[in-house]
């Protein structure tokens, strides 16, 4: 079973940057499809970028331009580049393979707010 450790969250203004970072265990990380999601207090759970083995992204229309996945398969770690942050971004922040295949992490918190 792949074990997800996500990082990098915190308080921020809007308009502002975060980069976050998501560990893989196991070395099936490289031969899947990997994705980040959000799910905000009271709401569903939403995928928030994708990218794929060849490394073509993705992006529902509420982040795209300002939001930027990334991998390192060397690494076994996804990164979500996150800039001029809205209100509406926060949310905890999981990765996962796309599609889901395996348990979630613990997530990471984001919160934009003045």
């Amino acid at each position: 079973q792949v074990q997800l450790v996500e990082s990098g969250g915190g308080l921020v203004q809007p308009g502002g940057s975060l980069r976050l970072s998501c560990a893989a265990s196991g070395s099936i990380f490289s031969i899947n499809a990997m994705g980040w999601y959000r799910q905000a207090l009271g709401k569903q759970r939403e995928l928030v970028a994708v990218i794929t083995i060849g490394a073509t992204t993705n992006y529902p229309d509420s982040v795209k331009g300002r939001f930027t996945i990334s991998r390192d398969n060397a690494k076994n770690t996804v990164y979500l580049q996150m800039n001029s942050l809205k209100p509406e971004d926060t949310a905890v922040y999981y990765c996962n393979a796309y599609p889901v295949k395996w348990s979630w992490g613990q997530g990471t918190q984001v919160t934009v707010s003045t």
